[in-house]
């Protein structure tokens, strides 16, 4: 991250001076009844010099999971830093919040268009105005997702391979597991890392669902970052994760070679085998019973909770070659 850290910044127009604390509305698009929305901006200064962090969340509006996270930081005052400045964006993707939906209402992924274009679709102005009226003067980025919609992830970082320094962020952060994933074309985290701007990507739980404990996870990591920057408000505390991050290099999905009804045998961060039991797949009539087993070794890493499940259908997500 730099050292040059900025005296005045700007976000979305409004100059932010030292110990300023500030709410701006983010002015994202008029409905059909002219009704305007906007999603809020808020961001918090200290009087002393230090880096810029963005925490954002609801870039998919179903992953309601990382708005909460978003949302305790806020709640309990852990965005006012001791020194340099915090910027949290709750709900990036706002209509689709409100609607239980992924996308935007013109149907795009809104983590599918950075870095957008003033002249584009609705999803791609949003991106455009986040990339260049609220990125310019942020050092780091934390964005939080969850995993889709029955399968349920274990909390994690998502970093590309061979940066040393998100590497040493994630260990910093703490989640249980650290995966290598390259960026995506057009995803918010490419767009940051385009940019030169550092980013770790959390996922954890399912969206439309709040897992307290992912939420924990969320806001212990933030906190430790935090205190890595020695921003850290003196009231708020924090400790050391129990175990260090594991950082996974590859995993791979066991899949469903029967439909049924499906229950899973396994909790979430076991250490399987080959052939353990994973889980069990019936028919509603009692003639059918097949059982899940492992055909590797590793750390559980995301469960499919859904109930019914077809041929095929990815079940258990499981790391298969840890960093050496």
């Amino acid at each position: 991250m730099t050292k040059n850290f900025k005296r005045n910044i700007s976000i979305l127009g409004h100059d932010i001076p030292l110990g300023a604390s500030k709410e701006i509305n983010f002015n994202i698009a008029k409905l059909h009844t002219a009704t305007i929305i906007e999603v809020p901006v808020i961001i918090e200064r200290s009087k002393k010099l230090g880096p810029t962090i963005l925490f954002t969340a609801g870039i998919h509006g179903d992953e309601i999971n990382g708005v909460d996270i978003v949302r305790q930081i806020i709640s309990k005052k852990i965005n006012k830093p001791k020194k340099g400045t915090i910027i949290c964006m709750p709900i990036l993707n706002v209509f689709g919040f409100l609607n239980s939906s992924r996308s935007f209402p013109d149907g795009r992924d809104l983590n599918r268009v950075f870095p957008g274009s003033p002249n584009g679709s609705l999803a791609s102005r949003v991106a455009n105005r986040l990339m260049t009226e609220i990125m310019p003067d942020v050092d780091l980025v934390i964005d939080f997702h969850t995993g889709g919609a029955s399968r349920f992830n274990a909390a994690q970082i998502r970093i590309v391979k061979d940066d040393l320094q998100l590497e040493a962020l994630a260990s910093v952060f703490g989640a249980p597991f650290t995966l290598y994933s390259s960026n995506i074309g057009k995803s918010f985290r490419n767009a940051c890392h385009q940019l030169g701007k550092p980013i770790l990507l959390f996922e954890g739980g399912k969206s439309f669902f709040v897992d307290d404990s992912i939420s924990k996870i969320g806001v212990k990591g933030v906190k430790r970052i935090l205190n890595h920057f020695d921003m850290l408000n003196v009231k708020k505390k924090t400790s050391p994760p129990k175990e260090p991050t594991v950082f996974v290099d590859e995993s791979k999905w066991i899949r469903a070679k029967h439909s049924g009804m499906f229950k899973s045998k396994v909790a979430m961060h076991t250490k399987v085998h080959v052939n353990d039991v994973l889980g069990q797949i019936t028919d509603p009539y009692g003639k059918v019973h097949h059982s899940v087993k492992s055909t590797i070794e590793g750390y559980i890493i995301n469960v499919n909770e859904a109930s019914l499940v077809y041929q095929g259908d990815a079940l258990f997500h499981i790391t298969t070659k840890l960093k050496s």
